[in-house]
């Protein structure tokens, strides 16, 4: 999905012409597939964290006209919303410096880039559980090969939490 959307975007001009802080000068020559690899690995990104990580792209670009994921902003973006999701919605989280190693990037940057992710965003980093459900299954229906098995309401009295089991077709 990700790669389909940065295909998409590096073929339209820019809306406003103007440069924003996601922007790199060239490509870095890590695969947008790896880079995501290697954060998910050594940052620990959860499959909440990697689906607000998701939620994030919809919401920067909703409230920044100016954004846009293409192949000039994607990895600085990544790093950024790996950033805020871990330290804003996970119990354990990196420090910036551990964070912007695995990123590549110089901790000033990746503070600079918090920063201005966040204030774009109103501060505003917690998804709608709603969201993080529809994202789920619109990327597991998405993926060839995987479908949700089962989908009921939990016994919990809190809410109406959905719980969902994805099953591989190829694992039969």
């Amino acid at each position: 999905m990700l790669s389909e959307l940065i295909e998409t975007n590096d073929l339209l001009a820019m809306k406003s012409g103007q440069l924003t802080r996601f922007h790199s000068r060239t490509a870095p020559g890590i695969s947008v597939l790896d880079y995501l690899q290697r954060l998910a690995k050594h940052a620990t990104l959860t499959p909440p964290l990697l689906l607000s990580m998701v939620s994030y792209i919809d919401r920067l670009c909703e409230l920044y006209p100016d954004f846009t994921i293409n192949t000039l902003t994607v990895h600085r973006f990544l790093i950024t919303a790996a950033t805020v999701a871990g330290k804003g919605l996970s119990d354990s989280f990196w420090n910036n410096s551990f964070y912007a190693r695995v990123g590549g990037v110089k901790v000033a940057e990746l503070k600079l880039l918090e920063l201005d992710f966040l204030t774009r965003v109103d501060w505003r980093i917690v998804p709608n559980p709603e969201v993080l459900v529809a994202y789920y299954k619109g990327l597991v229906a998405r993926c060839s090969g995987y479908v949700l098995e089962d989908e009921h309401p939990s016994s919990s009295s809190e809410g109406d939490e959905i719980e969902m089991e994805v099953k591989s077709e190829d694992m039969d």
